[in-house]
């Protein structure tokens, strides 16, 4: 599997909504779309895996610089598809980010999890990282 870093308008984009919903399943793939088109130029990137063609892994993440940690890679999504979990899909994509983050000069990668997500929470600590804050979030509509 090699990562493949996806432009806006790319038309592979249309095969990486399906594994991403398994991620944001209360998301469709117009609704997907969408959001990349508005995040993208806030600088959101998608890379995705592919094995024969299909789809099997996604990231999307975004470098930004911050008071509290500096240059950092932030993933905002990474998803394995379920068919192709536990064939180190996700650690070769998540070890792919680590490596353009230390290219790109950042300091550290971040990622945030959902609380419920302890197979995930699971992936992320066998792949040395460590819970470093607590994120708050109040819904506004």
């Amino acid at each position: 599997m090699e990562p493949l870093d996806l432009e806006p308008g790319d038309a592979r984009l249309a095969r990486v909504w399906p594994v991403l919903r398994e991620l944001r399943d209360h998301l469709s793939d117009d609704e997907l779309a969408r959001r990349h088109a508005e995040a993208a130029p806030q600088g959101y990137r998608v890379t995705a895996g592919e094995v024969d063609g299909q789809t099997v892994v996604v990231a999307g993440w975004r470098v930004a610089t911050t008071m509290a940690h500096g240059r950092v890679l932030h993933v905002d999504d990474l998803v394995t598809a379920a068919a192709a979990r536990g064939r180190g899909h996700g650690a070769a994509l998540l070890a792919h980010l680590e490596a353009r983050a230390a290219a790109d000069g950042c300091a550290r990668v971040r990622l945030d999890s959902g609380v419920s997500r302890h197979a995930a929470h699971r992936f992320y600590f066998r792949a040395g990282y460590h819970i470093a804050s607590h994120a708050f979030a109040k819904e506004l509509r």
